[in-house]
């Protein structure tokens, strides 16, 4: 007979997951046991392996989640009808406040990434592409320099991702700064440089 799920289980996985992304975050994912975690989440070690069966499997699911919440954060505004400059903006504000109270996935999601086997984090990988890949359409539409095959597309857009992502170790919460006008500020910085850019790379 199938073993049948407590009617919390999704929310004790939930606890798991964000309890456990602070725990990697702070001490380090090679540096964290899974007695640790269980002890951190206030469970027995048996219960935390009914979940997880080892802390890859914990990071990686730790990792998808945060970028999918991304991911569906975007989405929805990439797909919107309004201007390219109006559009790029929305996403970089969508994208900061995706972040909000997701300072350890993050985290994780950029620095511990390299612990896990190449076959293991492919969907990982796939997953970051995508979202590359909605602020990349959305830079190139807000310059014709960026046309079909601009060189500078790419390099353009990760430093745009630069600004955005390494936000969370100055960012404070409360300050004179809101997350929307940080974004804002971002798009200003990328647009005002890129008026002033060759449409192409010097070989």
């Amino acid at each position: 007979m199938a073993r049948t799920r407590a009617a919390d289980y999704d929310d004790k996985r939930k606890s798991i997951l964000k309890l456990s992304a602070r725990a990697f975050a702070q001490q380090g994912y090679d540096k964290t046991s899974m007695a640790q975690l269980a002890k951190i989440c206030g469970f027995s070690k048996a219960l935390l392996y009914h979940y997880y069966e080892n802390k890859e499997t914990l990071l990686i699911d730790i990792i998808s989640a945060h970028l999918e919440e991304l991911v569906d954060a975007v989405e929805s505004v990439a797909q919107a009808e309004q201007d390219p400059l109006e559009r790029l903006r929305g996403l970089c504000r969508a994208l900061l406040l995706a972040y909000e109270d997701a300072d350890s996935e993050h985290k994780l999601q950029i620095n511990e990434l390299s612990f896990l086997p190449t076959e293991k984090k492919q969907d990982i990988i796939e997953l970051e592409r995508k979202l590359v890949a909605i602020f990349a359409k959305a830079v190139a539409a807000t310059n014709p320099q960026f046309g079909d095959g601009s060189a500078l597309i790419k390099p353009v857009t990760m430093s745009l991702f630069g600004m955005l992502n390494w936000s969370y170790l100055w960012f404070k919460p409360g300050g004179d700064l809101t997350r929307e006008g940080y974004a804002d500020l971002v798009v200003q910085l990328l647009l005002n440089g890129s008026q002033s850019i060759q449409g192409t790379v010097a070989s």
